[in-house]
């Protein structure tokens, strides 16, 4: 019997009517509890129900929904039957999730709210391996004539009803999984192609979740995690079942645009998160410091720095602080950072996975003097989430961190990370040609990032390889290191860098309008909407000397030396962003193709 089938029996036994699940109730607006008995109850209700309605050991069933209770309810559900969730992004397009069902052959599929529920249900005359729609959420409206759609409600009670016919099926399912079952199909997504289907055994998660357990040491008493990125990535989703497995409450955040209230009211001791949010975070905190009294200035700015050398000069290292250093850190940890830490809503904060992206060496410095415990790390859906993170002692900035235990990793042709391990996935499913592209018959896995290894062992992650271009001049530019240092501005939302076969480097720029147009109003610059706004000539020499201070420390053909302010964001649903927010570079490059010819044009001037 797989571990992840006996998991939740275990730690009910364990935990009983604790609090395991909390979630906002979407009628009332209020924070709720699920107990561990509670969610063991829901699961075998679930399962009994998946079976009942034909369900097969293996079949595919998919989950198209924002974070919710019935997300992880139903993956478990799934595991007793040998069944395989398969996660559709909550922002996903009809014609995603339509491409998702039918490539992996799902039979039913649990929908959200009432746009993704609609979706659902046009897909089942167009999807022929789609019976069945389950409708997660009371509110939402549909036809009651349709018996193939559901509700959760129904389900509960189907599930509860038919239990003792499929009692002994589901149970013989269950003893008869095995650690090379597919556990989970999750779609990447594809920012050069069509999403690929990646194959994950319940021993790959098995071995993440030992490696995890190895280095990190969560108490079911005290801490509490918020789920805030989606659970169809395979970061969160990973994340959360190492909770699940030592026993951690977590609380889910439904709406991503409420996570500043989520955080407050949680007020989580740990939670995974992509750097924009950290971004965001030292934005504030810098922006309140500049706008303070001198005095306060003074203090704050004398606080970080007694921070920084105690933090990473000594508790880095795993050195003692020197005893003066350690009584002015306890003082400005009661004055100033249990207050910062407060005001984001974090007091408690311990341990803050943080990957997907690249975190500026200033930020990360930044976040760990004030007592910010950023746990910065990389990994791919392929891997099974972590490849690598800092441990507690000896970590670098400017690094991703060690290996974690049971995962090989070196450098390749062209400075390409190579990993190897039991986390490593199976495969894609249906497309054996792209999985022999990446994936050696020895099992190392071509990642398509280029970094290199120090003398400590530590990775550095450097770029993704298919990102790197070469300028007209031969000049090899990564432009998500131009991304990450230009992105931390706090007028800048969005930064997409030109250049591949150009003669110097140039950038579509997002403004953060919020701030842009509150700089405007301060220094009484008109304007009537966001077009006015960006094509303004102050406007833009201001953005241009802030662009400038980033990059001064970089070679002159690394350097912008054009850009262009865009009125409207890149967004998912212009086919500009993939689900994880990820540039889809062929598509910028063809959509705003006018505007880039424009700044190499030999009549270009700056405005």
């Amino acid at each position: 019997m797989n571990k992840f089938v006996k998991l939740l029996p275990a730690q009910a036994a364990i935990y009983g009517d604790r609090e395991q699940m909390r979630y906002r109730d979407l009628k009332t607006g209020q924070w709720t509890s699920m107990s561990w008995n509670k969610m063991q109850q829901c699961v075998t209700d679930i399962a009994a129900a998946l079976c009942h309605l034909g369900v097969e050991v293996q079949g595919r069933f998919c989950v198209f929904t924002q974070n919710c209770p019935e997300v992880l309810i139903s993956h478990f559900a799934a595991f007793r039957n040998r069944a395989v969730p398969v996660s559709i992004y909550a922002t996903s397009s009809r014609s995603e999730a339509a491409y998702i069902i039918n490539d992996s052959g799902a039979t039913m599929i649990f929908a959200g709210d009432q746009n993704q529920v609609d979706m659902a249900i046009s897909l089942l005359d167009e999807c022929e391996s789609l019976k069945y729609v389950i409708s997660l959420h009371p509110d939402v409206k549909f036809s009651k004539t349709d018996s193939r759609v559901l509700t959760w409600q129904q389900m509960l009670e189907l599930g509860h009803k038919h239990a003792d016919e499929v009692k002994e099926e589901v149970e013989k399912r269950s003893n008869e999984s095995v650690n090379t079952d597919l556990m989970y199909l999750i779609y990447t997504s594809g920012t050069t192609g069509m999403p690929k289907g990646v194959m994950l055994t319940h021993s790959n998660f098995d071995a993440a979740m030992w490696a995890h357990c190895e280095r990190i040491k969560l108490d079911p008493e005290t801490d509490i995690s918020l789920s805030f990125l989606p659970f169809s990535h395979v970061f969160e989703l990973g994340w959360t079942m190492v909770c699940f497995t030592q026993g951690v409450r977590i609380a889910i955040n439904y709406d991503p645009k409420d996570i500043q209230r989520a955080v407050k009211e949680v007020q989580p001791t740990c939670m995974c998160s992509v750097p924009r949010f950290w971004e965001k975070v030292y934005t504030a905190v810098t922006d309140n410091l500049a706008a303070a009294a001198p005095v306060l200035r003074m203090l704050v700015k004398r606080a970080i720095s007694v921070g920084k050398t105690r933090n990473l000069k000594y508790v880095r290292l795993g050195k003692k602080p020197p005893l003066l250093i350690e009584k002015q850190y306890q003082y400005f940890e009661n004055k100033v950072f249990k207050k910062l830490r407060g005001a984001i809503g974090i007091e408690r904060g311990r341990f803050f996975p943080t990957a997907g992206a690249m975190l500026s060496d200033n930020i990360t410095e930044f976040l760990h003097s004030v007592g910010i415990n950023i746990v910065i790390g990389y990994g791919l859906t392929e891997t099974n989430a972590s490849v690598c993170f800092f441990e507690n002692v000896g970590w670098q900035i400017g690094t991703i961190g060690y290996p974690i235990p049971s995962v090989n990793v070196k450098i390749g042709e062209n400075n390409e990370i190579l990993v190897q391990g039991p986390t490593v996935m199976k495969g894609y499913y249906n497309k054996p040609e792209e999985t022999a592209a990446v994936l050696e018959p020895d099992g190392w896995f071509h990642t398509g990032d280029c970094g290199e290894i120090n003398e400590a062992g530590q990775i550095i992650l450097t770029e993704r390889l298919k990102d790197l271009f070469k300028t007209s001049n031969g000049k090899y530019i990564a432009p998500q290191m131009l991304e990450t240092a230009l992105g931390q501005d706090k007028f800048i939302e969005q930064v997409a860098i030109i250049g591949d076969g150009k003669k110097y480097v140039s950038a579509l720029i997002v403004p953060d309008f919020e701030e842009l147009k509150a700089y405007a109003e301060k220094e009484k610059i008109e304007f009537a909407n966001n077009e006015e706004l960006v094509n303004n000539h102050d406007i833009h020499k201001m953005i241009e000397g802030r662009i400038d201070s980033y990059q001064k420390n970089l070679a002159s053909y690394e350097q912008v030396k054009r850009f262009v302010l865009l009125p409207r964001p890149f967004t998912m649903e212009n086919g500009e962003l993939t689900n994880t927010l990820k540039i889809r570079r062929a598509v910028i490059n063809k959509r705003y193709s006018r505007l880039i010819d424009a700044m190499y044009a030999a009549d270009y001037r700056k405005k």
